[in-house]
């Protein structure tokens, strides 16, 4: 070996820069979770179950605003409840339903709080007899009914 060995050698000199294609097998991955992540966010925003459920719950809110007597505020509960019932449980199973047997039907679907005597003013008031206005009772009872009924199927 000659004392010059270092001179032999090649030049230094830098590496090339680091390309951002392919990405790491880290990025692929996380790029997949982000993908599916998104596709069920999609997915369950866009349930028809949930958008039925929202508009329900919109529509309410407006008659929680209106300033209209007991007894346009209770037939309006009562025609919303009776929509909804229909949009989730079918005609067949509640279109054939009224007065107590209605009153049954949505206290067993997850309107509980409208067994008794807020369910029965409901009734009375939307039909005509408009005797006492539990107008606060009414609305909290058909909110609890539209977020629950359509989590249980009819027995």
């Amino acid at each position: 070996m000659s004392e010059n060995w270092l001179q032999q050698m090649a030049p230094a000199h830098a590496p090339g820069a680091v390309g951002w294609w392919p990405p790491a097998p880290g990025w692929w991955v996380l790029a997949a979770f982000a993908a599916l992540f998104i596709t069920v966010l999609i997915l369950w925003l866009r349930n028809p179950r949930r958008a039925v459920r929202r508009a329900a719950l919109r529509q309410l809110r407006k008659i929680e605003a209106s300033d209209a007597d007991g007894t346009v505020v209770a037939r309006a509960i009562q025609n919303l409840l009776r929509r909804y019932a229909l949009q989730v449980f079918g005609y067949e199973a509640v279109a054939g339903l009224s007065g107590a047997m209605w009153l049954d039907f949505v206290v067993t679907q997850g309107g509980s709080a409208l067994a008794g005597d807020a369910g029965s003013s409901l009734l009375r008031a939307a039909y005509g007899h408009h005797d006492q206005d539990d107008r606060r009772a009414w609305l909290e009872a058909a909110e609890r009914f539209i977020a629950r009924a359509g989590r249980r199927r009819p027995t």
